[in-house]
């Protein structure tokens, strides 16, 4: 590829360093979370912290590639990018290793990798690439529509694989759609469909009906807009469908653990026989990350010193349970800087996007922060018991070479395209 010498590149350093913090101090977690002794060998490829540090050695080779690429190879490629990802996908159907149920990983000799992580930043180059292009109006339903299959195909094919985690993250570029344009009413009905669904399950499909038509009324009296009489039988008919609806969906489609999960969080079950069982095997994890958690006090307990995290109370404390060494040895002030830590980091990308002169480079900057966001949020709010248990790791922080490469490729392709904006006229 063909250079000019002339180009200038400015890598932004703020960014990269908070990078650099969350995997160093999301190692130092990890060793905590899956040492067995106290005699440790930190190259032990047989413990999860042996093998996360030779991830972190080969994560700095993939950024001096991924920064030595020409910025423009991204935008160019981006489609074929998305339909490899899509394939890799499909091919778990064929040749995925089911691993705690979810065929999400394909086996490569003694290691495992999970394309998953991967089809998020191609999506996002997808999206970025398709809202972008000159002929794309995000206003007209037909783009939207293509788009809308753009996020669909992944989401679909992640969720026949048992990996309901990773389909939410999908949900996240309602945000980056939003900024580039997209009705407003999009976004309305998604929260309401989120909520609707809560009430029809918490307290039933005729009390939400019921409560959907008392509503509409008070809207009408009490707004200076007044509804159609056609667009409130409309409204009503859709909170009625999707009452009855969600509750088929709950009962028949979703599986039973699925089922006993948001039971559990929205204290459904009623026979506290029931009820206690299903503490016992779906909130074992949640209540003994709550108590690590809660153990840190102030300070914490100190590194590899907190007594539920060396005990193994809590499982899979070095995955998708991370946050819990974090709470019990660093304490409040350690959970804080990591909170802190991401904040800066979605804040500093969002910073950016915005200083975008290509339209490409500033919805891919979005995709990247609310991506983060969407596993951020998810992760902690699971951890703390704010929301069902979900598998879903916290990026940079949790075990696994998939997910930190992944990040490692979402962040760094976004900071090479930020290099290149002095070059775009």
């Amino acid at each position: 590829m063909v250079r000019n010498t002339n180009r200038h590149f400015k890598f932004d350093w703020i960014t990269i360093l908070l990078f650099f913090l969350l995997v160093g101090f999301g190692y130092l977690n990890i060793l905590s979370a899956s040492h067995t002794g106290t005699d440790i060998n930190y190259f032990d490829i047989t413990q999860p912290f042996g093998k996360q540090l030779i991830f972190i050695f080969l994560t700095f080779g993939l950024i001096v590639l991924l920064l030595a690429i020409d910025a423009k190879f991204y935008e160019r490629f981006s489609s074929i990018i998305y339909i490899v990802a899509m394939l890799s996908l499909v091919g778990l159907f064929v040749f995925g290793k089911n691993v705690n149920g979810a065929t999400s990983w394909y086996a490569i000799g003694g290691m495992t990798i999970q394309p998953s992580e991967f089809a998020k930043m191609a999506t996002a180059l997808a999206i970025a690439k398709y809202v972008s292009d000159l002929n794309t109006n995000i206003k007209s339903f037909k783009d939207q529509l293509q788009i809308f299959i753009i996020l669909i195909i992944p989401a679909i094919l992640v969720l026949l694989q048992n990996d309901t985690g990773s389909t939410l993250v999908y949900a996240s570029f309602f945000f980056v759609l939003y900024r580039e344009g997209l009705p407003k009413f999009y976004l309305t009905i998604g929260i309401s469909l989120i909520i609707v669904s809560i009430l029809a399950l918490k307290f039933g499909a005729i009390i939400t009906s019921v409560t959907g038509l008392v509503f509409l009324i008070a809207y009408h009296f009490l707004s200076k807009k007044k509804l159609k009489i056609f667009e409130s039988i409309f409204i009503l008919l859709a909170v009625v469908s999707i009452s009855f609806g969600i509750k088929f969906f709950y009962q028949s489609i979703l599986q039973p653990h699925q089922r006993d999960r948001i039971s559990l969080w929205l204290r459904l079950e009623k026979d506290p026989v029931k009820l206690e069982k299903m503490k016992q095997t779906f909130a074992y994890n949640l209540n003994e990350s709550e108590k690590a958690i809660s153990s840190g006090g102030v300070t914490g307990r100190g590194f590899m010193e907190g007594t539920r995290t060396t005990g193994k109370f809590v499982p899979e404390q070095h995955t998708d349970y991370i946050f819990s060494t974090v709470g019990e040895e660093w304490g409040f002030l350690g959970s804080s800087f990591v909170v802190l830590v991401f904040v800066l980091l979605l804040l500093r990308i969002l910073h950016l996007a915005e200083l975008q002169k290509s339209q490409f480079s500033r919805v891919y900057g979005y995709g990247v922060a609310s991506i983060i966001f969407i596993h951020f949020f998810i992760n902690i709010g699971m951890v703390m018991g704010i929301i069902p248990t979900i598998g879903i790791p916290l990026p940079l922080f949790s075990y696994g070479g998939s997910g930190l490469w992944a990040f490692t490729i979402l962040i760094f392709i976004f900071i090479k395209l930020d290099s290149n904006r002095i070059n775009e006229w």
